[in-house]
């Protein structure tokens, strides 16, 4: 008796081992790929400085708001260099790292709604914000994180 044995193959069109961060050639095809505005507030985000934080911080923030195409990752919204704010998932005091699988790239509003504690203050500026209802799901899992209590 014979058995054939057949083989399958699956090309993944998309992947291409010259997209790679670890090589020259890699990251001018990354970068060429980018979109003219990403890579503009790109550039003013690597212009920018925050003494208190690692180089590592620096870099994975850079590197998460490409990954993230310049949205915010709660309401999606596309964020000029200006409004951008790197949260820790985890926060530093809690066992958190600046790692890139720890930060979240935020609108600076978004962000200060994640860490408020005034009710008050805390309605205004998802009235004025325009927070919706599953975009408030998501700040309150990072309310969470951080052991704040939700917001209603």
């Amino acid at each position: 008796m014979h058995i054939q044995r057949i083989h399958l193959q699956k090309n993944v069109i998309s992947f291409t081992q010259s997209l790679t961060p670890f090589t020259v050639k890699g990251r001018t095809h990354i970068h060429k790929n980018l979109h003219k505005n990403i890579k503009q507030e790109i550039a003013l985000l690597m212009e920018s400085s925050i003494p208190t934080r690692s180089v590592e911080y620096m870099d994975n923030r850079i590197s998460r708001y490409s990954m993230k195409k310049g949205n915010c990752e709660i309401t999606g919204l596309f964020l000029q260099a200006h409004d951008v704010h790197c949260h820790h998932y985890i926060p530093i005091q809690s066992g958190g790292s600046d790692k890139f699988h720890n930060l979240r790239i935020l609108h600076k509003d978004v962000h200060k709604l994640i860490h408020m504690t005034d009710t008050a203050k805390m309605n205004i500026l998802m009235k004025n914000s325009g927070i919706t209802e599953p975009m408030l799901q998501k700040i309150n899992k990072y309310r969470e994180k951080c052991k704040l209590e939700r917001i209603k």
